[in-house]
């Protein structure tokens, strides 16, 4: 089995209106309601995590919605980066709600 370089991050990943059987990766007190792809792209940058967005791309469980993904270089394990995201979320979500 190869090593992948780039770590993919779907936006069902901090869903909080999915279960865990639905995609959902981080604890519901972590997760925001229907993240956007654009809110994990802005936080992956303020964490300045090296990424790149696919925005027509669809989460395999749910093929007919686009909701895109990020390509996340590696430099720790998947799930550590996610959890940093996920830390992240409601932060930038609360800021952006008050302008």
């Amino acid at each position: 089995m190869r090593k992948q370089e780039k770590a993919i991050i779907w936006p069902a990943y901090f869903d909080a209106t999915k279960t865990r059987n639905e995609g959902r990766r981080i604890p519901k007190n972590l997760a925001i309601p229907l993240p956007r792809i654009a809110e994990i792209k802005d936080v992956a940058d303020r964490l300045r995590l090296d990424c790149e967005l696919v925005a027509d791309a669809a989460y395999p469980a749910t093929p007919w919605l686009k909701t895109g993904m990020l390509l996340v270089k590696k430099k720790e394990p998947k799930e550590q980066t996610i959890r940093k995201i996920a830390k992240q979320l409601p932060s930038l979500r609360g800021a952006n709600e008050k302008k």
